[in-house]
């Protein structure tokens, strides 16, 4: 049986979630992507609360070029709010999708923002 995009994405998912979890001291960077936006939460799973969460539907980062740029400013973004929260060392939850486009883009934003991963 031919599995969906959706079904495939949520499989590789679960298998990247079973190896990180994160904890206070070092929150998860959890990313999702839609077609028209992007999403980063810092998430700590021992408590099960998000700490800090950013997206390109903000006004401020909605100015940026194109969905690349957007994901850039987010990531950026999503890493001063860490910093603010004296939160610098992250396990980055590509979540399932492929570490390449507008997630590497928010990688590559969060790193020159501060954080660590």
């Amino acid at each position: 049986m031919q599995l969906t995009k959706l079904k495939r994405r949520k499989r590789i998912h679960s298998r990247v979630r079973k190896k990180i979890s994160g904890t206070p001291d070092q929150p998860r960077l959890n990313v999702y992507r839609s077609n028209k936006y992007i999403y980063a939460q810092l998430i700590d799973d021992v408590n099960g609360v998000t700490l800090a969460s950013a997206s390109s539907f903000e006004a401020a980062v909605a100015q940026e070029g194109d969905k690349s740029a957007q994901a850039t400013a987010v990531g950026k973004l999503i890493a001063e709010r860490a910093a603010a929260k004296g939160i610098q060392n992250v396990l980055f939850d590509r979540g399932g999708y492929l570490f390449h486009g507008r997630v590497k883009s928010l990688a590559n934003g969060a790193r020159e923002g501060g954080l660590k991963f």
